[in-house]
């Protein structure tokens, strides 16, 4: 048997990233603590290189290489750009959040970079064993920085609920690619989905494994009921990890549904169907209500999260294409949502002091008000507000659940929508109606706060233009 060289030029990417996250590993070994910013800026140069590779080699037809195990097209092109966009956000809110605590290592940005690296390959798996690898990187990388602040117990007992479910969930997700090779031979996706389209649910071996798939799936979304270690490690972890955790990886857990459910089980649609319904129901009325009683914020945000899970199952469920556009169009629009919001609460914290009381956003207009307008409209864009990002993104997953007869789930959307903005408002009243209880004045670098500022403002250009972004969206899945 000829052994065939696979094709290197689609992966440049990825043996870029992984390439410079083994240099930053080593050149931050020779580092000073006061030279710890070189380690900071090669892990930004890495994300920029990355995109710029990324975009130079865009895909306008798909190319699978690697033995079948990769594919690059142009939807995960599109989706790794804003995971370097948003990483690249993540390490720069986290940069002085770090120094001030004694947490400014390179650990950090190796793990991250790491991370990005198991984002990447998930994002262009064409094998189920390459959507477990690129699943396993990425969690192996999150549970090491849930705890990188090593002094802190409620971070050690996050990293362990994490890590004891997230394991869980990983054995979930392997029993059903274990099931799904028995029935249907193979591990290739397109090779699932011929073999899955004769055999169909008759095959009982197959549905068994599909369940396990989705439940798994469930557990590292968050979605009801696999969503307990969610609010836990949201507060437990340092904020500059949370960060990270509710934003980049949601656009993994995107491309990880897309390739495994529409591409590789699309023919059993009605099956998987049924259970992202039920999935999405729970998920939004779950994490609508129980945000309400929230006082922590991190937790708020962190049930808000579920909900916009539960959102982004809608558009997936209602298997058209119109509907895959707008569920990748509503997580883009989310990640940048969450980017903004925890970066404020990174903002607002200092020495000493953690901002994770939604009180202690009271009187922030008095204290810096263009922070407190951007987190205005952050809050705003997350209630659904017309006229921002986060208002046409639920229209169009609602939309394309009407489309296809499921008016009463759209109508529970709206409902729950309504429920959910109470909880948002909240935060923007405090902000701008309550008196602030601290008196320090808040300290931002010149380029956090120009990011920061483009960061909210994004959301009000996507809202009164969405169709440049959706267009986009949309023509990347039908290439």
């Amino acid at each position: 048997m000829n052994f065939v060289a696979p094709d290197f030029m689609p992966v440049l990417p990825e043996l870029f990233v992984l390439t410079m996250t083994c240099l930053v590993l080593v050149v931050d070994v020779f580092l000073e603590q006061r030279q710890r910013h070189i380690t900071y800026g090669l892990a930004q140069l890495t994300l920029l290189g990355a995109a710029l590779l990324t975009l130079v080699t865009y895909a306008h037809a798909p190319v699978t290489t690697m033995f079948g195990h990769y594919v690059k097209d142009a939807m995960g092109d599109l989706l790794k750009l804003f995971i370097y966009l948003s990483s690249a956000a993540v390490f720069l809110y986290s940069r002085d959040y770090l120094r001030r605590r004694n947490l400014f290592k390179g650990e950090y940005y190796v793990l991250g970079l790491f991370g990005v690296l198991g984002m990447m390959v998930m994002v262009s798996a064409h094998s189920l064993l390459s959507v477990y690898l690129g699943l396993e990187l990425l969690s192996l990388s999150l549970y090491a920085l849930v705890v990188v602040d090593r002094d802190s117990p409620v971070a050690s007992e996050a990293a362990m609920k994490y890590f004891v479910l997230g394991s869980l969930a990983s054995g979930m997700l392997l029993y059903g690619i274990s099931m799904i090779y028995g029935a249907t031979g193979s591990v290739d996706l397109q090779l699932v989905a011929d073999a899955a389209g004769k055999q169909g649910v008759d095959n009982l071996v197959l549905v068994f494994g599909l369940v396990f798939l989705v439940v798994g799936l469930s557990f590292k979304l968050g979605a009801v009921p696999f969503h307990m270690w969610l609010p836990d490690v949201y507060q437990g972890a340092p904020t500059s990890v949370t960060l990270f955790i509710g934003s980049a990886p949601k656009l993994a857990a995107f491309a990880l549904i897309m390739r495994v459910l529409v591409e590789g089980l699309g023919s059993l649609q009605g099956d998987w169907q049924q259970m992202l319904v039920i999935l999405a129901v729970l998920s939004i009325a779950t994490g609508n209500l129980i945000a309400i009683a929230q006082t922590n914020i991190k937790r708020m945000l962190a049930y808000s999260t579920i909900s916009h899970i539960g959102f982004m199952l809608l558009g997936i469920l209602a298997g058209t294409p119109d509907g895959y556009a707008a569920a990748m169009f509503y997580t883009i629009v989310y990640v940048l949502m969450a980017v903004g919001a925890f970066g404020v609460i990174i903002l607002l914290s200092r020495t000493g002091f953690e901002a994770e009381n939604i009180d202690d956003f009271k009187g922030l207009n008095d204290r810096h008000p263009w922070l407190a307008f951007v987190m205005m409209m952050i809050m705003m864009s997350m209630a659904g507000v017309p006229f921002l990002a986060g208002f046409y993104a639920k229209w169009m997953v609602l939309q394309a659940a009407v489309n296809v007869g499921l008016v009463w789930l759209a109508i529970f959307g709206v409902v729950f929508s309504v429920i959910g903005a109470f909880y948002y408002l909240r935060v923007v009243k405090c902000i701008y109606f309550d008196k602030s209880e601290q008196s320090e004045l808040i300290e931002i670098s010149l380029d956090t706060e120009i990011i920061i500022s483009v960061n909210g403002l994004l959301l009000v250009v996507i809202g009164l233009y969405p169709t440049a972004l959706m267009t986009w969206c949309s023509v990347a899945l039908l290439n």
